[in-house]
Protein backbone atom coordinates (compact mmCIF):
# COMPACT_ATOMS: atom_id res chain seq x y z
CA UNK A 1 0.00 0.00 0.00
CA UNK A 2 1.38 3.27 -0.90
CA UNK A 3 1.74 5.23 2.54
CA UNK A 4 0.94 8.24 0.70
CA UNK A 5 -2.07 7.46 0.50
CA UNK A 6 -3.03 6.89 4.32
CA UNK A 7 -3.82 10.65 4.97
CA UNK A 8 -5.75 11.05 1.77
CA UNK A 9 -9.10 13.20 2.05
CA UNK A 10 -12.34 11.14 1.14
CA UNK A 11 -15.42 13.66 1.19
CA UNK A 12 -18.40 10.96 -0.12
CA UNK A 13 -19.51 7.71 0.28
CA UNK A 14 -18.27 6.43 -2.74
CA UNK A 15 -14.55 7.60 -2.30
CA UNK A 16 -14.63 5.67 1.43
CA UNK A 17 -15.85 2.50 -0.38
CA UNK A 18 -13.68 2.51 -3.06
CA UNK A 19 -10.82 2.76 -0.86
CA UNK A 20 -11.78 0.13 1.33
CA UNK A 21 -12.15 -1.94 -2.21
CA UNK A 22 -8.33 -0.75 -3.16
CA UNK A 23 -7.12 -1.80 -0.15
CA UNK A 24 -9.21 -5.15 -0.04
CA UNK A 25 -7.51 -6.09 -3.45
CA UNK A 26 -3.95 -4.83 -2.27
CA UNK A 27 -3.90 -8.06 -0.28
CA UNK A 28 -2.33 -11.17 -1.75
CA UNK A 29 -4.22 -14.25 -2.88
CA UNK A 30 -5.92 -15.68 -0.43
CA UNK A 31 -4.47 -19.23 0.36
CA UNK A 32 -6.79 -22.35 -0.39
CA UNK A 33 -8.83 -24.39 2.10
CA UNK A 34 -5.96 -27.21 1.41
CA UNK A 35 -2.87 -24.95 1.80
CA UNK A 36 -4.54 -23.76 5.07
CA UNK A 37 -4.87 -27.47 6.15
CA UNK A 38 -1.60 -28.06 4.78
CA UNK A 39 -0.08 -25.51 6.73
CA UNK A 40 -1.50 -26.74 10.12
CA UNK A 41 -0.59 -29.94 9.45
CA UNK A 42 3.21 -29.21 8.65
CA UNK A 43 3.04 -27.11 11.91
CA UNK A 44 2.17 -30.01 13.74
CA UNK A 45 4.81 -32.67 12.59
CA UNK A 46 7.64 -29.88 13.11
CA UNK A 47 6.61 -29.75 17.11
CA UNK A 48 6.25 -33.51 17.31
CA UNK A 49 9.81 -33.83 15.28
CA UNK A 50 11.33 -30.73 17.48
CA UNK A 51 10.08 -32.62 20.64
CA UNK A 52 11.21 -35.92 19.27
CA UNK A 53 14.65 -34.26 18.77
CA UNK A 54 15.20 -32.38 22.61
CA UNK A 55 14.38 -36.24 24.05
CA UNK A 56 17.15 -37.84 22.08
CA UNK A 57 19.43 -34.82 22.72
CA UNK A 58 18.03 -34.84 26.78
CA UNK A 59 18.90 -38.75 26.96
CA UNK A 60 22.63 -38.53 25.74
CA UNK A 61 24.80 -38.85 28.17
CA UNK A 62 28.66 -37.45 29.20
CA UNK A 63 31.64 -39.34 28.31
CA UNK A 64 34.02 -38.78 31.91
CA UNK A 65 36.67 -37.81 28.98
CA UNK A 66 34.73 -34.84 28.46
CA UNK A 67 34.09 -32.01 30.77
CA UNK A 68 30.49 -30.84 31.38
CA UNK A 69 31.02 -27.21 30.42
CA UNK A 70 31.94 -28.92 26.85
CA UNK A 71 28.97 -31.18 26.97
CA UNK A 72 26.49 -28.96 27.81
CA UNK A 73 27.68 -26.56 25.45
CA UNK A 74 27.23 -29.39 22.32
CA UNK A 75 23.77 -29.66 23.94
CA UNK A 76 22.62 -26.07 23.63
CA UNK A 77 23.92 -25.99 20.31
CA UNK A 78 22.30 -29.36 19.20
CA UNK A 79 19.21 -27.50 20.89
CA UNK A 80 19.42 -24.22 18.97
CA UNK A 81 20.11 -25.99 15.69
CA UNK A 82 17.10 -27.83 16.26
CA UNK A 83 14.87 -24.64 16.94
CA UNK A 84 16.97 -22.70 13.79
CA UNK A 85 15.57 -26.24 11.51
CA UNK A 86 12.29 -25.40 13.11
CA UNK A 87 11.59 -21.64 12.22
CA UNK A 88 12.64 -22.29 9.10
CA UNK A 89 10.66 -25.41 8.03
CA UNK A 90 7.69 -22.84 9.58
CA UNK A 91 8.34 -20.37 8.30
CA UNK A 92 6.40 -20.42 4.70
CA UNK A 93 3.53 -22.27 6.56
CA UNK A 94 3.16 -19.42 9.49
CA UNK A 95 3.08 -16.75 6.34
CA UNK A 96 0.50 -18.58 4.92
CA UNK A 97 -1.55 -18.47 8.33
CA UNK A 98 -1.25 -15.20 9.12
CA UNK A 99 -2.56 -14.23 5.19
CA UNK A 100 -5.31 -16.59 5.80
CA UNK A 101 -5.75 -14.83 9.45
CA UNK A 102 -5.65 -11.18 7.84
CA UNK A 103 -8.13 -11.67 4.55
CA UNK A 104 -10.48 -13.47 7.47
CA UNK A 105 -10.36 -10.09 9.52
CA UNK A 106 -10.73 -7.95 5.65
CA UNK A 107 -13.67 -10.06 5.64
CA UNK A 108 -15.42 -9.19 8.60
CA UNK A 109 -14.72 -5.48 7.46
CA UNK A 110 -16.32 -6.09 4.12
CA UNK A 111 -19.48 -7.24 6.20
CA UNK A 112 -19.35 -3.86 8.65
CA UNK A 113 -19.28 -2.14 5.20
CA UNK A 114 -22.06 -4.08 3.64
CA UNK A 115 -24.00 -3.33 6.58
CA UNK A 116 -23.24 -0.08 7.37
CA UNK A 117 -24.38 0.97 3.75
CA UNK A 118 -27.83 -1.54 3.81
CA UNK A 119 -29.20 0.68 6.82
CA UNK A 120 -28.80 4.35 7.06
CA UNK A 121 -29.26 4.10 10.58
CA UNK A 122 -25.40 2.82 10.54
CA UNK A 123 -24.47 6.41 10.50
CA UNK A 124 -25.82 6.86 14.31
CA UNK A 125 -23.28 4.00 15.38
CA UNK A 126 -25.93 1.04 14.75
CA UNK A 127 -25.12 -1.47 13.01
CA UNK A 128 -27.86 -4.50 12.33
CA UNK A 129 -27.33 -8.22 12.92
CA UNK A 130 -28.80 -8.53 9.52
CA UNK A 131 -29.01 -6.38 6.32
CA UNK A 132 -32.20 -5.46 5.07
CA UNK A 133 -32.90 -6.40 1.10
CA UNK A 134 -33.04 -2.90 -0.56
CA UNK A 135 -35.52 -2.40 -3.49
CA UNK A 136 -34.99 -4.06 -6.52
CA UNK A 137 -35.05 -0.43 -8.20
CA UNK A 138 -32.54 1.08 -5.55
CA UNK A 139 -30.36 3.32 -7.79
CA UNK A 140 -28.45 4.65 -4.41
CA UNK A 141 -24.60 5.93 -4.98
CA UNK A 142 -23.26 4.42 -2.50
CA UNK A 143 -24.09 0.88 -4.13
CA UNK A 144 -21.03 -0.92 -4.87
CA UNK A 145 -22.25 -3.41 -7.31
CA UNK A 146 -25.92 -2.83 -8.33
CA UNK A 147 -26.32 0.51 -10.26
CA UNK A 148 -26.83 1.44 -13.89
CA UNK A 149 -23.13 0.71 -14.06
CA UNK A 150 -21.27 -2.45 -14.44
CA UNK A 151 -20.24 -4.50 -11.77
CA UNK A 152 -16.88 -2.99 -10.30
CA UNK A 153 -14.65 -6.72 -10.02
CA UNK A 154 -16.71 -8.31 -8.15
CA UNK A 155 -13.93 -11.21 -8.34
CA UNK A 156 -12.35 -9.10 -5.91
CA UNK A 157 -15.22 -8.53 -3.06
CA UNK A 158 -13.92 -12.10 -1.84
CA UNK A 159 -10.45 -13.39 -1.41
CA UNK A 160 -9.13 -15.27 -4.52
CA UNK A 161 -7.98 -18.22 -4.40
CA UNK A 162 -5.13 -20.50 -6.60
CA UNK A 163 -5.78 -21.95 -10.07
CA UNK A 164 -7.02 -25.38 -7.80
CA UNK A 165 -10.13 -23.67 -6.65
CA UNK A 166 -13.39 -22.61 -8.22
CA UNK A 167 -15.83 -20.28 -6.54
CA UNK A 168 -19.79 -20.44 -6.13
CA UNK A 169 -22.01 -17.65 -7.86
CA UNK A 170 -21.94 -14.95 -5.23
CA UNK A 171 -24.90 -14.59 -3.32
CA UNK A 172 -25.75 -10.90 -3.44
CA UNK A 173 -28.05 -8.52 -0.64
CA UNK A 174 -30.08 -5.89 -2.18
CA UNK A 175 -27.53 -3.20 -1.65
CA UNK A 176 -25.02 -4.88 -3.27
CA UNK A 177 -22.05 -6.94 -1.12
CA UNK A 178 -21.43 -10.08 -2.18
CA UNK A 179 -21.88 -12.44 0.45
CA UNK A 180 -18.63 -14.33 1.71
CA UNK A 181 -18.30 -17.35 -1.32
CA UNK A 182 -17.09 -21.33 -0.16
CA UNK A 183 -15.01 -22.48 -2.74
CA UNK A 184 -15.08 -25.25 -4.38
CA UNK A 185 -12.43 -27.96 -5.85
CA UNK A 186 -12.40 -28.80 -9.78
CA UNK A 187 -12.15 -32.06 -11.00
CA UNK A 188 -9.09 -31.86 -12.65
CA UNK A 189 -5.62 -33.61 -12.79
CA UNK A 190 -3.10 -32.30 -10.33
CA UNK A 191 0.41 -32.00 -10.97
CA UNK A 192 3.24 -30.58 -9.30
CA UNK A 193 3.81 -28.31 -12.51
CA UNK A 194 0.79 -26.42 -11.11
CA UNK A 195 1.55 -26.14 -7.58
CA UNK A 196 5.46 -25.03 -8.85
CA UNK A 197 4.32 -22.42 -11.25
CA UNK A 198 5.36 -22.59 -14.78
CA UNK A 199 8.75 -21.22 -14.93
CA UNK A 200 9.54 -25.14 -13.53
CA UNK A 201 10.05 -23.41 -9.92
CA UNK A 202 10.41 -26.44 -7.36
CA UNK A 203 7.95 -27.60 -4.30
CA UNK A 204 8.39 -26.57 -1.29
CA UNK A 205 7.40 -28.12 1.99
CA UNK A 206 4.06 -26.31 2.46
CA UNK A 207 3.57 -26.52 -1.70
CA UNK A 208 4.01 -30.35 -1.22
CA UNK A 209 0.93 -30.51 1.81
CA UNK A 210 -1.39 -29.02 0.24
CA UNK A 211 -0.88 -31.31 -2.97
CA UNK A 212 -1.18 -33.88 -0.99
CA UNK A 213 -4.22 -32.70 0.69
CA UNK A 214 -5.92 -32.01 -2.36
CA UNK A 215 -4.85 -35.62 -4.01
CA UNK A 216 -6.49 -37.02 -0.83
CA UNK A 217 -9.63 -35.36 -1.63
CA UNK A 218 -9.43 -36.15 -5.45
CA UNK A 219 -8.72 -39.58 -4.25
CA UNK A 220 -5.44 -39.29 -6.79
CA UNK A 221 -4.06 -42.59 -7.97
CA UNK A 222 -0.66 -41.41 -9.61
CA UNK A 223 2.00 -38.95 -7.94
CA UNK A 224 4.81 -38.33 -9.68
CA UNK A 225 7.55 -35.63 -8.31
CA UNK A 226 10.86 -36.87 -9.52
CA UNK A 227 13.28 -34.54 -8.90
CA UNK A 228 10.08 -31.77 -8.15
CA UNK A 229 10.83 -30.76 -4.42
CA UNK A 230 13.20 -28.35 -2.84
CA UNK A 231 16.71 -29.37 -1.29
CA UNK A 232 15.14 -28.08 2.15
CA UNK A 233 12.06 -30.64 1.92
CA UNK A 234 13.93 -33.66 3.56
CA UNK A 235 11.01 -35.13 5.19
CA UNK A 236 7.39 -35.89 4.20
CA UNK A 237 4.32 -34.72 5.88
CA UNK A 238 2.60 -36.89 8.18
CA UNK A 239 -0.37 -36.16 5.91
CA UNK A 240 1.25 -38.72 2.91
CA UNK A 241 -0.90 -41.49 4.69
CA UNK A 242 -4.12 -39.88 3.52
CA UNK A 243 -3.72 -40.86 0.35
CA UNK A 244 -5.23 -44.45 0.90
CA UNK A 245 -6.24 -44.28 -2.93
CA UNK A 246 -2.91 -43.95 -4.47
CA UNK A 247 -1.49 -46.75 -6.64
CA UNK A 248 2.16 -44.89 -7.85
CA UNK A 249 4.15 -42.59 -6.03
CA UNK A 250 7.35 -41.03 -7.44
CA UNK A 251 9.70 -39.27 -5.11
CA UNK A 252 13.28 -40.03 -6.47
CA UNK A 253 15.66 -37.87 -7.05
CA UNK A 254 15.13 -35.50 -3.95
CA UNK A 255 16.67 -34.71 -0.84
CA UNK A 256 14.27 -36.88 1.16
CA UNK A 257 16.01 -38.23 4.50
CA UNK A 258 13.32 -40.10 5.93
CA UNK A 259 9.56 -41.18 5.88
CA UNK A 260 7.16 -40.68 8.05
CA UNK A 261 5.15 -43.81 9.76
CA UNK A 262 2.20 -43.02 7.98
CA UNK A 263 3.18 -44.28 4.92
CA UNK A 264 2.05 -47.74 5.71
CA UNK A 265 -1.52 -45.95 5.31
CA UNK A 266 -0.95 -46.01 1.61
CA UNK A 267 -2.62 -49.29 1.10
CA UNK A 268 -3.53 -49.18 -2.23
CA UNK A 269 0.59 -48.74 -3.40
CA UNK A 270 1.26 -50.73 -5.78
CA UNK A 271 4.64 -48.68 -7.25
CA UNK A 272 6.94 -46.84 -4.77
CA UNK A 273 9.98 -44.76 -6.21
CA UNK A 274 12.14 -43.04 -3.77
CA UNK A 275 15.44 -43.58 -5.47
CA UNK A 276 18.31 -41.19 -5.42
CA UNK A 277 17.62 -39.63 -2.28
CA UNK A 278 19.26 -39.75 1.58
CA UNK A 279 17.47 -42.13 3.21
CA UNK A 280 19.18 -44.01 6.27
CA UNK A 281 16.40 -46.14 7.68
CA UNK A 282 12.85 -47.06 6.86
CA UNK A 283 10.00 -47.56 9.11
CA UNK A 284 8.31 -50.53 10.07
CA UNK A 285 5.11 -49.03 8.87
CA UNK A 286 6.67 -50.15 5.08
CA UNK A 287 5.53 -53.68 5.78
CA UNK A 288 1.76 -52.22 5.70
CA UNK A 289 2.24 -51.82 2.09
CA UNK A 290 0.93 -55.40 1.45
CA UNK A 291 -0.21 -54.39 -2.37
CA UNK A 292 3.87 -52.88 -3.09
CA UNK A 293 4.77 -54.80 -6.74
CA UNK A 294 7.44 -52.25 -7.32
CA UNK A 295 10.21 -51.09 -5.00
CA UNK A 296 13.16 -48.76 -5.49
CA UNK A 297 15.27 -47.70 -2.74
CA UNK A 298 18.54 -47.37 -5.06
CA UNK A 299 21.35 -44.77 -4.21
CA UNK A 300 20.22 -44.05 -0.72
CA UNK A 301 22.12 -44.35 2.66
CA UNK A 302 20.07 -47.85 3.99
CA UNK A 303 22.36 -49.92 6.60
CA UNK A 304 19.35 -52.11 7.09
CA UNK A 305 16.20 -53.57 6.72
CA UNK A 306 13.53 -53.42 9.26
CA UNK A 307 11.79 -57.13 10.37
CA UNK A 308 8.16 -56.00 8.46
CA UNK A 309 9.90 -56.29 4.78
CA UNK A 310 8.93 -59.76 5.03
CA UNK A 311 5.03 -59.00 4.86
CA UNK A 312 5.77 -57.37 1.65
CA UNK A 313 4.99 -60.84 0.05
CA UNK A 314 3.27 -59.58 -3.86
CA UNK A 315 6.83 -57.27 -4.37
CA UNK A 316 7.98 -58.49 -8.11
CA UNK A 317 10.52 -55.99 -8.73
CA UNK A 318 12.99 -54.32 -5.13
CA UNK A 319 16.26 -52.42 -5.73
CA UNK A 320 18.52 -51.91 -3.18
CA UNK A 321 21.53 -51.14 -5.21
CA UNK A 322 24.13 -48.23 -3.48
CA UNK A 323 23.38 -48.69 -0.21
CA UNK A 324 25.53 -49.07 2.39
CA UNK A 325 23.98 -52.34 3.20
CA UNK A 326 26.20 -54.84 5.21
CA UNK A 327 23.91 -57.64 5.06
CA UNK A 328 20.57 -58.98 3.87
CA UNK A 329 17.89 -59.90 6.09
CA UNK A 330 16.96 -63.99 6.75
CA UNK A 331 13.48 -62.49 5.92
CA UNK A 332 14.80 -61.95 2.28
CA UNK A 333 13.18 -65.49 1.46
CA UNK A 334 9.50 -64.31 2.38
CA UNK A 335 9.62 -62.28 -1.42
CA UNK A 336 8.16 -65.47 -2.47
CA UNK A 337 6.61 -63.56 -5.54
CA UNK A 338 9.88 -61.40 -6.07
CA UNK A 339 11.43 -62.11 -9.84
CA UNK A 340 14.33 -59.10 -9.46
CA UNK A 341 16.30 -58.30 -6.96
CA UNK A 342 19.41 -55.99 -7.22
CA UNK A 343 21.79 -55.21 -3.97
CA UNK A 344 25.09 -54.03 -6.18
CA UNK A 345 27.32 -51.72 -4.79
CA UNK A 346 26.68 -52.35 -0.86
CA UNK A 347 28.84 -53.44 1.70
CA UNK A 348 27.32 -57.51 1.65
CA UNK A 349 29.31 -60.31 3.01
CA UNK A 350 26.82 -63.02 2.29
CA UNK A 351 23.73 -63.63 0.64
CA UNK A 352 21.59 -65.76 3.27
CA UNK A 353 20.61 -69.40 2.89
CA UNK A 354 17.06 -67.95 3.24
CA UNK A 355 17.37 -66.98 -0.49
CA UNK A 356 16.74 -70.06 -1.70
CA UNK A 357 12.63 -69.22 -0.37
CA UNK A 358 12.45 -66.52 -3.45
CA UNK A 359 10.96 -69.26 -5.78
CA UNK A 360 10.04 -66.98 -8.42
CA UNK A 361 13.38 -65.07 -8.89
CA UNK A 362 14.72 -64.54 -12.41
CA UNK A 363 17.25 -62.12 -12.08
CA UNK A 364 20.28 -61.49 -8.91
CA UNK A 365 22.34 -58.83 -9.32
CA UNK A 366 24.94 -58.21 -6.26
CA UNK A 367 28.06 -56.65 -8.22
CA UNK A 368 30.24 -54.66 -6.32
CA UNK A 369 30.17 -56.04 -2.77
CA UNK A 370 32.49 -57.81 -0.57
CA UNK A 371 30.96 -61.93 -1.09
CA UNK A 372 33.69 -64.48 -0.60
CA UNK A 373 30.81 -67.39 -1.66
CA UNK A 374 27.34 -68.12 -2.75
CA UNK A 375 24.87 -70.22 -0.82
CA UNK A 376 24.28 -73.62 -1.64
CA UNK A 377 20.81 -72.94 -2.18
CA UNK A 378 21.00 -70.47 -4.55
CA UNK A 379 20.32 -74.04 -6.70
CA UNK A 380 17.20 -74.05 -5.42
CA UNK A 381 15.88 -71.08 -7.28
CA UNK A 382 15.32 -73.30 -10.57
CA UNK A 383 13.29 -70.35 -11.93
CA UNK A 384 16.75 -67.99 -12.17
CA UNK A 385 17.80 -66.56 -15.99
CA UNK A 386 20.40 -63.83 -14.78
CA UNK A 387 23.14 -63.99 -11.82
CA UNK A 388 25.58 -61.36 -11.76
CA UNK A 389 28.27 -61.24 -8.87
CA UNK A 390 30.76 -59.25 -10.61
CA UNK A 391 33.60 -57.55 -8.67
CA UNK A 392 33.69 -59.67 -5.44
CA UNK A 393 36.12 -62.09 -3.73
CA UNK A 394 34.46 -65.53 -5.00
CA UNK A 395 36.78 -68.43 -4.73
CA UNK A 396 34.88 -70.90 -5.78
CA UNK A 397 31.15 -71.36 -7.32
CA UNK A 398 28.77 -74.24 -5.37
CA UNK A 399 27.89 -77.18 -6.74
CA UNK A 400 24.19 -76.75 -7.09
CA UNK A 401 24.87 -74.82 -9.73
CA UNK A 402 23.82 -77.48 -12.01
CA UNK A 403 20.52 -77.60 -10.61
CA UNK A 404 19.94 -73.79 -12.14
CA UNK A 405 17.66 -75.47 -15.08
CA UNK A 406 16.75 -71.68 -16.40
CA UNK A 407 20.11 -69.77 -15.74
CA UNK A 408 21.02 -68.11 -19.54
CA UNK A 409 23.93 -65.55 -18.38
CA UNK A 410 26.14 -66.00 -15.29
CA UNK A 411 28.94 -62.94 -14.78
CA UNK A 412 31.58 -63.63 -12.56
CA UNK A 413 34.02 -61.78 -13.25
CA UNK A 414 36.62 -59.64 -11.49
CA UNK A 415 36.56 -62.57 -8.37
CA UNK A 416 39.02 -65.24 -7.35
CA UNK A 417 38.25 -68.04 -8.97
CA UNK A 418 40.39 -71.02 -8.98
CA UNK A 419 38.20 -73.40 -11.19
CA UNK A 420 34.96 -73.53 -12.35
CA UNK A 421 33.17 -76.41 -11.44
CA UNK A 422 32.48 -79.22 -13.52
CA UNK A 423 28.39 -79.54 -12.45
CA UNK A 424 28.41 -75.71 -14.10
CA UNK A 425 28.48 -77.48 -17.27
CA UNK A 426 24.90 -79.38 -16.61
CA UNK A 427 23.36 -75.45 -17.10
CA UNK A 428 22.58 -76.14 -20.08
CA UNK A 429 20.52 -73.53 -20.87
CA UNK A 430 23.41 -70.99 -20.47
CA UNK A 431 23.54 -68.50 -23.32
CA UNK A 432 26.40 -65.96 -21.80
CA UNK A 433 29.38 -66.81 -19.70
CA UNK A 434 31.53 -64.57 -17.84
CA UNK A 435 34.42 -66.02 -15.91
CA UNK A 436 37.36 -63.37 -16.81
CA UNK A 437 39.73 -61.25 -15.21
CA UNK A 438 39.47 -63.13 -11.80
CA UNK A 439 42.92 -63.30 -9.80
CA UNK A 440 43.78 -66.65 -8.97
CA UNK A 441 45.68 -68.29 -11.41
CA UNK A 442 42.24 -69.66 -13.05
CA UNK A 443 44.60 -72.64 -15.46
CA UNK A 444 41.37 -74.35 -17.30
CA UNK A 445 37.81 -74.71 -18.22
CA UNK A 446 35.74 -77.62 -17.13
CA UNK A 447 36.31 -80.66 -19.48
CA UNK A 448 32.44 -81.05 -20.55
CA UNK A 449 32.14 -77.61 -20.94
CA UNK A 450 30.94 -78.81 -24.67
CA UNK A 451 27.44 -79.28 -22.75
CA UNK A 452 26.62 -75.49 -23.02
CA UNK A 453 25.70 -75.95 -26.62
CA UNK A 454 23.35 -72.90 -26.63
CA UNK A 455 26.15 -70.97 -25.32
CA UNK A 456 26.59 -67.39 -28.04
CA UNK A 457 29.04 -65.63 -25.56
CA UNK A 458 32.15 -66.67 -23.63
CA UNK A 459 34.96 -64.65 -21.71
CA UNK A 460 37.71 -65.75 -20.45
CA UNK A 461 40.16 -63.22 -20.38
CA UNK A 462 43.07 -62.41 -18.84
CA UNK A 463 43.52 -65.97 -16.60
CA UNK A 464 46.19 -68.94 -17.06
CA UNK A 465 44.49 -70.63 -19.40
CA UNK A 466 46.67 -72.56 -21.47
CA UNK A 467 44.85 -75.14 -23.61
CA UNK A 468 40.62 -75.30 -24.02
CA UNK A 469 39.34 -78.55 -23.57
CA UNK A 470 38.34 -80.82 -26.66
CA UNK A 471 34.70 -80.76 -25.79
CA UNK A 472 35.09 -77.07 -27.40
CA UNK A 473 34.64 -78.40 -30.77
CA UNK A 474 30.72 -78.65 -29.57
CA UNK A 475 29.90 -74.69 -28.77
CA UNK A 476 28.79 -74.02 -32.48
CA UNK A 477 26.63 -71.26 -31.60
CA UNK A 478 29.39 -69.46 -29.80
CA UNK A 479 29.50 -65.64 -31.67
CA UNK A 480 31.35 -63.99 -29.44
CA UNK A 481 34.68 -65.64 -27.44
CA UNK A 482 36.90 -63.17 -25.68
CA UNK A 483 40.63 -64.73 -24.63
CA UNK A 484 43.30 -61.96 -24.35
CA UNK A 485 45.53 -62.07 -21.77
CA UNK A 486 45.82 -66.16 -21.98
CA UNK A 487 49.31 -68.30 -22.31
CA UNK A 488 46.73 -70.11 -24.80
CA UNK A 489 48.66 -73.10 -26.86
CA UNK A 490 45.83 -74.61 -27.83
CA UNK A 491 45.07 -73.15 -29.88
CA UNK A 492 47.16 -70.66 -30.96
CA UNK A 493 46.85 -67.24 -30.28
CA UNK A 494 46.57 -66.26 -34.24
CA UNK A 495 43.42 -68.87 -34.51
CA UNK A 496 41.93 -67.16 -30.91
CA UNK A 497 42.00 -63.86 -32.70
CA UNK A 498 40.09 -65.08 -35.91
CA UNK A 499 37.14 -65.46 -33.89
CA UNK A 500 35.20 -68.19 -32.31
CA UNK A 501 33.98 -70.55 -35.10
CA UNK A 502 37.77 -70.67 -35.97
CA UNK A 503 38.07 -71.32 -32.44
CA UNK A 504 35.41 -73.97 -32.47
CA UNK A 505 36.93 -75.98 -36.54
CA UNK A 506 40.00 -75.56 -34.98
CA UNK A 507 39.29 -77.54 -31.80
CA UNK A 508 37.11 -79.93 -34.09
CA UNK A 509 39.90 -80.64 -36.53
CA UNK A 510 42.48 -80.94 -34.00
CA UNK A 511 40.22 -83.81 -32.37
CA UNK A 512 39.42 -85.48 -35.65
CA UNK A 513 43.18 -85.80 -36.31
CA UNK A 514 44.19 -86.78 -32.94
CA UNK A 515 41.02 -90.05 -33.32
CA UNK A 516 41.88 -90.39 -37.17
CA UNK A 517 45.43 -91.35 -35.61
CA UNK A 518 45.19 -93.14 -32.79
CA UNK A 519 43.27 -95.84 -35.07
CA UNK A 520 45.45 -95.75 -37.93
CA UNK A 521 48.97 -96.46 -35.43
CA UNK A 522 48.32 -100.24 -34.12
CA UNK A 523 51.09 -100.68 -31.76
CA UNK A 524 53.59 -103.49 -32.92
CA UNK A 525 54.64 -106.50 -30.83
CA UNK A 526 58.44 -106.97 -29.82
CA UNK A 527 60.58 -110.25 -30.32
CA UNK A 528 60.98 -110.02 -27.03
CA UNK A 529 57.34 -109.65 -26.41
CA UNK A 530 56.88 -112.54 -29.35
CA UNK A 531 59.31 -114.90 -27.10
CA UNK A 532 57.93 -114.10 -24.20
CA UNK A 533 54.32 -115.16 -25.38
CA UNK A 534 55.66 -118.33 -27.30
CA UNK A 535 57.32 -119.59 -24.18
CA UNK A 536 53.98 -118.27 -22.28
CA UNK A 537 51.80 -120.50 -24.14
CA UNK A 538 54.37 -123.40 -23.70
CA UNK A 539 53.77 -123.94 -20.25
CA UNK A 540 50.13 -123.80 -20.20
CA UNK A 541 50.04 -126.81 -22.60
CA UNK A 542 52.78 -128.19 -20.23
CA UNK A 543 50.64 -127.98 -17.59
CA UNK A 544 47.43 -129.05 -19.64
CA UNK A 545 49.21 -132.32 -19.94
CA UNK A 546 49.90 -133.06 -16.51
CA UNK A 547 46.98 -132.60 -15.32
Amino acid sequence: MDLMQLDKRLDSTEQVVEEIMRIHRSLPPRPGIDEVEAAKGIIDNVDKEDQSCFEAIARQRKSSEVSGELFMVLQDMKRGFVQFRSREQKREALKLLDLEATHAMFDDFIQRASNCIASPSSSNGSVPSRPPPAPKTATTPSSLYFSEKAPVRPKDMVSRDDSFMTNTKPSLYGDGFAAPRKPQFLDSTLTAGKFAGNDGEKLSLIKLASLIEVSAKKATQDINLQNKLTDQVEWLPDSIGKLSSLISLDMSENHIVVLPNTIGGLTSLTKLDLHSNRIGQLPESIGELLNLVYLNLGSNQLSSLPSAFSRLVKLEELDLSCNNLPILPESIGSLVSLKKLDVETNDIEEIPHSIGGCSSLKELRADYNKLKALPEAIGKITTLETLSVRYNNIRQLPTTMSSLASLKELDVSFNELESVPESLCFATTLVKLNVGNNFADMISLPRSIGNLEMLEELDISNNQIRVLPESFKMLTKLRVFRAQENPLQVPPRDIAEKGPQAVVQYMNDLVETRNAKSQMVKPKKSWVQMCFFSKSNKRKQNSMEIV
